[in-house]
């Protein structure tokens, strides 16, 4: 019972951490509107590799802590 408290409760955790991210993406819009507004010849490709670059790190650091917690929990199984 305790790790269903805790793991819904690192849940919770990490979906409230998320909600500042969604408006990242609008500010990041209205900035490239803005931009080609005064200029048309404005490039948009590196902000758009930006943007990547900063949504996989939490994927990747995800990936990671869920990675080494699979194998802390999961003991190795002993060779026949």
């Amino acid at each position: 019972m305790k790790k269903l408290v805790l793991s819904l409760l690192l849940a919770l955790l990490m979906g409230a951490a998320l909600l500042p991210a969604q408006a990242q993406c609008v500010m990041c819009k209205s900035q490239v509107e803005a931009a080609r507004s005064e200029r048309d010849d404005y490039d948009v490709a590196g902000l758009n590799k930006g943007i990547l670059y900063m949504m996989t790190v939490p994927y990747i650091l995800m990936g990671a802590v869920g990675f080494f917690w699979y194998r802390r929990t999961h003991p190795k199984r002993p060779a026949k």
